[in-house]
């Protein structure tokens, strides 16, 4: 038997990544879909464990050859994509997966999974809050701030396109109705 998939997907600053994490530490049987990319490792990652890093050629012989579920050029020569044998390793260990992906890759994954999968977009209530967010981050200049808010107003609108939508002004209310959503979805045949 095939598991399911749940799919996270959230403007930047939503808290998204957080709720995973914190329902990955909750419920035992789902596991992360690690995805792949092109980019450069970064010192501290560690592939197999942060993504899987593949050169441009390889990855595109992977698209070519049919073994990505979706993916996706986020920036000119930069792939992102989630790999079968993923999502196949996650499903033979008998557990569900669990995506982390932009609002583009959300809904390549549920137009893919349908049914399989539960499709969550966790917002807040005005871009503004993102605003704020991202800027006590302290890891944007100005300028890249400004086109990361510009992105997630026209990312909120996506919302109607997923399965369930989750306001995350109160983190732990959040994450309790998460969690009672993947376990509701999960336990369905």
């Amino acid at each position: 038997m095939k598991g399911k998939a749940i799919i996270f997907s959230a403007p930047s600053g939503a808290g998204k990544t957080t709720i995973v994490h914190s329902l990955l530490d909750r419920l035992p049987f789902l596991r992360f879909s690690i995805s792949a990319t092109t980019r450069s490792k970064r010192p501290n990652e560690v592939d197999g464990k942060d993504y899987y890093f593949l050169d441009l050629e390889d990855f595109k012989e992977k698209c070519n050859a049919g073994e990505l579920l979706e993916w996706e050029e986020v920036y000119s020569e930069t792939f992102y994509g989630t790999l079968k044998s993923e999502v196949e390793r996650i499903w033979s260990q008998g557990n569900h997966v669990v995506f982390d992906v932009d609002v583009i890759g959300g809904k390549k994954l549920k137009h893919i999974l349908g049914d399989q999968s539960l499709s969550i977009f966790i917002k807040v209530k005005d871009v503004s809050v993102l605003r704020e967010r991202l800027k006590f981050r302290n890891t944007e200049d100005d300028a890249t701030l400004d086109m990361r808010v510009k992105k997630a107003a026209k990312e909120m609108k996506e919302e109607v396109h997923f399965d369930q939508v989750i306001v995350n002004d109160n983190l732990d209310l959040a994450i309790s109705e998460v969690e009672n959503m993947v376990k509701s979805f999960v336990s369905r045949s």
